[in-house]
């Protein structure tokens, strides 16, 4: 068995089985000790989960950490007890007498198909014991390394209209340097928070009066321009156009498309004039009736037509969190109108395009995830199985690595997502790619083909950041909040010495500017280390220090963000290195 081996020899799957069980039967453990420090607190789930686990309770007050505290003792005399875990099978009316006080319970039993078994499992001589499907250890000293991380308010089934639980999550692992290297990761991710570096470094902030949608300030604004003027460099190499769209539209258009039956319980709705208008959450019916405003030749195909129109979604409040998951937001959406002969050619062409962007901000080694029909959709069967045809040979013949998710492609067809790792490992879903039968058909798209007849072209919807505000806060993270030159908000920040250096330095903040380097002068009344060390923490790239020698010798003193001394340079050759580097993207 995988318990009786060393973990190093399992496989990968048994290493994840033994995890799995081992995460799981923590939560058995973390749930009698709730229950005996709290008498009053209800059961409701304990899953394992990706690193760790969590216990979510009925709970008249929150859990604080001097609660978790008393909770891990609890624990730790449990595992050292070392008592065995037993899974007993049950009539489904033994399990509603046992559960019949806790209305969770009872929901969860409920659930069970009819054809399934009813299982508790005890780990402590029945002392304790709870309904569980199993998959666990063989004795709580099976589990090696834990740890209490937090607490947090939680909606029962993850419903915002149900009732508000309270969450504690864990970790455990195999062993106690795995359990330190995993802690010591979520320490640095702490460092790298968005949501604490966007606060920090003034970029962007949040508030209840727009929930889960961001305030950028100027020099957040200035990086996410950054973004979208990058992107339209792009667009012109690779021959797209931009178009702008209304925000909102009658419902009669998001039913057409399909939008008010798959995707309305995420949407917003106003009423104007006695009718009912949905705002947009996506771009693509507005291109589609802008290909439909005129007709449309061979001739013409493929469109590519790109659109940076701000979108709006309405997302439970449980699931957004910082820039990652926003209720308002921009992608660098756009959608092709081809030939199901240009298809190859036109995704072939926007992955080169997706591969020099994430060249350009240091990502590498993404992984790609083919998403197959999901159970709610649009369109036919047979379009489903066209459209994921043509992305799998695609993918097969590109010699890429992926692999293929049930159940996971958009509504309205398959579609290939692009998994970024950061710096800490942790994967990120940005960039698509979503092949679209079902929207000309909808909206009966046509084009004249070679031999007069009429054919319906394919939609591609395709995006390289996807959200552009949660592109920018995995960014953040994954550089710790340290902008290359070229995205900067502040590029270079000029420090006097002393006042008589005053004019020199605003001279020079002119120049800057004029060449288009964002640039600032601090002349402030503090210390020039204290303005020094002021850019350090602000992670501008570089400062340009000037004294009585830089203001007789027309120099800089230019120093970096590490502490690195440059050579002197003059303000023409200091404002050359800086375009030069901006230009390279470095």
């Amino acid at each position: 068995m995988a318990d009786r081996v060393k973990f190093k020899d399992l496989s990968p799957e048994e290493q994840q089985d033994h995890r799995d069980r081992m995460r799981h039967s923590a939560a058995h453990v973390l749930a009698e000790a709730v229950t005996k420090i709290f008498p009053d607190a209800q059961l409701t789930i304990g899953p394992p989960i990706e690193d760790g686990f969590y216990y979510d309770f009925a709970n008249t007050e929150p859990f604080t950490p001097d609660d978790l505290m008393k909770i891990e003792l609890e624990m730790r005399d449990s595992i050292r007890a070392n008592t065995e875990f037993v899974e007993r099978e049950t009539s489904r009316d033994e399990a509603l007498d046992i559960v019949i006080d806790n209305p969770y319970k009872v929901e969860i039993l409920e659930g069970i198909p009819a054809d399934e078994r009813v299982t508790f499992c005890s780990h402590s001589e029945g002392a304790f014991e709870d309904l569980c499907r199993g998959g666990h250890m063989t004795r709580t000293g099976d589990i090696k390394a834990y740890k209490l991380l937090s607490a947090a308010g939680a909606y029962w089934r993850g419903d915002e209209e149900n009732a508000m639980l309270q969450r504690i999550y864990g970790t455990a692992w195999e062993s106690r340097d795995a359990q330190k290297t995993y802690l010591k990761k979520i320490e640095e991710a702490e460092k790298r928070d968005h949501r604490k570096l966007g606060r920090a470094l003034d970029l962007f902030f949040f508030d209840p009066i727009a929930p889960a949608s961001p305030f950028f300030m100027p020099k957040g604004t200035v990086v996410l321009n950054s973004l979208i003027t990058y992107v339209k460099e792009l667009y012109e190499k690779y021959d797209y156009d931009e178009v702008m769209t209304p925000q909102i539209f009658n419902t009669d258009l998001w039913e057409k498309s399909g939008h008010l039956q798959a995707y309305s319980e995420n949407m917003f709705f106003i009423d104007v004039d006695e009718r009912q208008f949905g705002v947009k959450p996506m771009n693509c019916p507005a291109h589609a009736m802008m290909y439909q405003s005129n007709s449309r030749s061979y001739r013409e195909l493929p469109l590519r037509w790109a659109d940076f129109g701000r979108l709006h979604r309405n997302e439970r409040s449980g699931v957004t969190a910082g820039l990652t998951r926003v209720r308002s937001l921009v992608q660098d959406d756009a959608h092709i109108f081809c030939t199901f002969e240009q298809i190859g050619q036109e995704i072939s062409s926007f992955l080169k395009m997706l591969n020099e962007a994430y060249a350009a901000f240091g990502f590498d080694n993404y992984r790609f995830e083919l998403s197959l029909r999901p159970d709610k959709r649009v369109g036919s069967d047979e379009m489903w199985d066209k459209a994921e045809v043509v992305l799998t040979e695609l993918l097969d013949s590109s010699g890429m690595e992926y692999t293929a998710e049930a159940g996971e492609g958009a509504f309205y067809g398959p579609k290939i997502d692009v998994f970024i790792p950061d710096a800490l490992g942790r994967d990120w879903q940005c960039g698509t790619v979503q092949l679209d039968f079902s929207l000309p058909e909808r909206f009966d798209l046509e084009y004249a083909a070679e031999d007069g007849s009429r054919q319906r072209p394919v939609v591609v919807h395709r995006a390289m950041y996807g959200s552009l505000e949660r592109f920018l806060g995995v960014l953040i993270e994954h550089l710790s909040g340290v902008f290359p030159l070229w995205l900067a908000p502040v590029q270079a920040v000029v420090v006097p010495i002393a006042d008589r250096h005053n004019d020199f330095c605003h001279e020079v903040g002119v120049k800057f500017k004029a060449a288009g380097i964002r640039i600032k002068v601090d002349d402030s009344n503090d210390r020039m280390n204290a303005k020094i060390r002021q850019a350090q923490l602000q992670k501008i790239p570089y400062m340009l220090v000037v004294g009585d020698r830089e203001v007789e010798a027309g120099t800089l003193a230019v120093r970096t963000r590490t502490g690195e001394n440059l050579d002197p340079m003059s303000v023409d050759e200091a404002v050359a290195k800086f375009l030069e580097q901006i230009a390279d993207k470095s």
